[in-house]
């Protein structure tokens, strides 16, 4: 694997060794760059250069994030050193032109963990030639590529399974433990009540154990790759608030960020109201969401909320708008902050996790719950305050100047129009009360 990586690195910075024109073979994961998304691009493309050759295509893995992105994704950093692959040798989507390849009718691609190109890639859509993923397929059926798609726990169940098939001399013990510490994370220790891990699932995992007795034990690695996960302690301020992110647009910008620590421990950073502000223009926010997820000896969850934002209003009115939210009650109180334009809650109630996240728990010896299951209650609460605030825009528009219905015209004939002052306020009670009475006529 080593020599290969090390190979498409030269090959993509040079053009080293490559014929004049030679296409690129561009094995694409998704643009979360999870392990499964990472692994199965890579475990890939070293089969398809095993297999194709190079006078058909020069075959590279791409991961399809920014390079300093990375260390983001501390699990997949931890497996790459567990087995010993430099990041250095990897390759990111900043590196390789795909626009220009594809302009030049020089790319083939094969998307694996993923099966529809976003928006912002359609222009690529022309150079798919496979598919392999374990989600629903949502592409439209073509000649024009093939695919594998098939609902099990994990992408990288399916490249196994290729890779068993058609080269299974390919196989050494560096990528076994790549393919079989990703169907572990994602099958959730291979454990059935978790919901996640199928037959296929199960069938490979075992096989690659078989053929490489000397893999990590299940609940060791499986156990590695979750504290891994959740590590931040190398990681600065901006990385963190990057780190599990989403952003919402509307009459404000907005986003919202999980930090795995005590929300208390994360406010006594230096100089951190700077680092947020600096984030925050650095990404256009109004407001900033800081979800906080940390856990008590006895290995219970503390869920903690702050916001930031220069705009005291805007502070005033997300915060006043989560305490009296309702669906879910969020039961927020107020403690104390260190910063001018941070407001900080503690969270009574905790949010109901989604099922998976309760049957993780038993798996885990610490961090037993995922944070990213609250914040999609919260989400919802966050997007209804953005529509409710659009209309409040909108009505203050109107007050300032910009009316519903145009002034009576200077030259028109009648004077004092009724509409000046806008159309008038009809109810759902006066249209039942008028539809009544002509029922009555």
């Amino acid at each position: 694997m080593d020599e290969f990586l090390y190979a498409c690195h030269a090959a993509v910075q040079t053009s080293a060794g490559l014929p004049s024109g030679c296409p690129f073979h561009v094995v694409l994961g998704n643009e979360a760059c999870d392990l499964d998304s990472m692994v199965s691009s890579l475990a890939y493309a070293y089969f398809l250069s095993k297999t194709c050759g190079i006078e058909e295509a020069f075959v590279v893995p791409l991961l399809n994030i920014q390079q300093e992105e990375l260390p983001l994704r501390s699990d997949n950093v931890f497996l790459l050193r567990q087995i010993g692959l430099s990041p250095d040798l990897l390759l990111f989507r900043d590196q390789l032109d795909l626009v220009a390849l594809q302009r030049s009718d020089r790319l083939r691609l094969t998307l694996v963990d993923h099966n529809v190109l976003p928006s912002s890639d359609a222009s690529l859509e022309g150079a798919v030639v496979e598919v392999i993923d374990h989600h629903m397929l949502e592409r439209e059926p073509s000649p024009s590529y093939h695919a594998t798609v098939e609902t099990v726990g994990s992408c990288a169940t399916l490249v196994t399974e290729r890779l068993l098939q058609k080269a299974p001399h390919i196989l050494d013990q560096q990528l076994a433990q790549l393919l079989y510490a990703t169907i572990l994370a994602d099958c959730v220790n291979m454990a059935p009540a978790a919901g996640k891990v199928t037959a296929k699932d199960s069938l490979f995992a075992t096989a690659l154990e078989a053929r490489f007795p000397s893999l990590p034990p299940r609940a060791a690695l499986f156990q590695a790759l979750h504290n891994a996960k959740f590590d931040v302690s190398g990681l600065n301020t901006e990385q963190m608030l990057m780190k599990d992110m989403k952003m919402l647009k509307g009459s404000l910008s907005m986003a919202i960020s999980v930090l795995y620590l005590p929300i208390e421990v994360f406010l006594q950073r230096a100089e951190l109201e700077e680092e947020l502000s600096g984030f925050c223009r650095k990404l256009a926010l109004d407001v900033l969401v800081l979800m906080s997820i940390s856990f008590t000896e006895a290995k219970q969850p503390i869920r903690e909320l702050a916001l930031f934002s220069h705009s005291a209003t805007c502070r005033e009115q997300v915060s006043h708008f989560l305490e009296r939210a309702g669906d879910p009650a969020l039961d927020l109180h107020a403690i104390s902050c260190p910063h001018d334009h941070v407001v900080a809650f503690h969270q009574d109630r905790l949010l109901e996790c989604v099922t998976t996240c309760k049957l993780w728990a038993s798996f885990y010896s610490s961090r037993p719950c995922n944070s990213s299951a609250s914040r999609k209650k919260l989400l919802p609460l966050l997007k209804d305050f953005v529509r409710v605030r659009r209309g409040q825009d909108k009505d203050d528009e109107d007050e300032d100047g910009e009316r519903r219905v145009p002034p009576t015209p200077a030259n028109s004939l009648v004077e004092g129009c009724p509409l000046d002052a806008g159309p008038p306020p009809v109810s759902v009670h006066a249209l039942h009360d008028k539809f009544g009475q002509i029922d009555a006529r």
